[in-house]
């Protein structure tokens, strides 16, 4: 392990576990065997990553949030407290199925909110918010605004994490780097990025 990273002695990193610069792994989390950790990510209070996870850099896992075998995240996901993965579509306790498990990713940017639960086999789209509360069963756009059970789009965020709010031209401002948007029939357009 790299001397930027911090390890609380409670936590546990296995052997075979690929650990990026500058991470910090608080209270009681165990991250397993072959999974792939980026640079800058945090992983609070009791957290379970693995096996074989893949997790890009600045990373923001918060307390009490399990990450299975399948998930993927890309660069900058935030996953709230006591949120859900799901890695079966119809478990049973005398059944084994770890060879159906689904693939879930978490696209750049994207943010889950507190106690989410995630059904496995999605894609969660880039900078896209999920409410919390939430129970998403289906895939989720780019820089979509989805709440409730079943979740379902309210609207659209920018990479801010701020509604847009488009003109009569149907043209939106993000708050946070001034790239324009146009919303064309149920997707986000990039018009204009510096």
């Amino acid at each position: 392990m790299d001397t930027t990273s911090f390890i609380h002695q409670s936590s546990i990193v296995d052997e075979g576990v690929s650990l990026g610069s500058g991470c910090k792994i608080w209270h009681f989390t165990h991250i397993l065997s072959g999974s792939i950790i980026g640079n800058h990510c945090s992983f609070g209070q009791n957290c379970v990553v693995g096996p074989n996870i893949k997790m890009g850099n600045n990373c923001k896992v918060q307390n009490n949030v399990s990450i299975y075998e399948g998930v993927e995240c890309e660069d900058d996901v935030f996953l709230g407290p006591s949120m859900v993965f799901t890695n079966v579509i119809n478990p049973r306790a005398f059944i084994n199925r770890r060879e159906e498990f689904k693939k879930t990713l978490l696209k750049r940017g994207c943010s889950i909110g507190a106690n989410v639960t995630i059904v496995c086999g999605v894609s969660i789209g880039r900078y896209a918010f999920i409410g919390a509360g939430s129970v998403v069963i289906k895939d989720v756009p780019d820089f979509a605004l989805v709440v409730g059970n079943p979740a379902r789009q309210i609207g659209w965020v920018d990479k801010a994490g701020l509604r847009l709010e488009f003109d009569k031209n149907g043209i939106a401002r993000d708050s946070f780097d001034n790239t324009q948007y146009k919303l064309n029939h149920s997707t986000l357009e990039v018009i204009y990025a510096d």
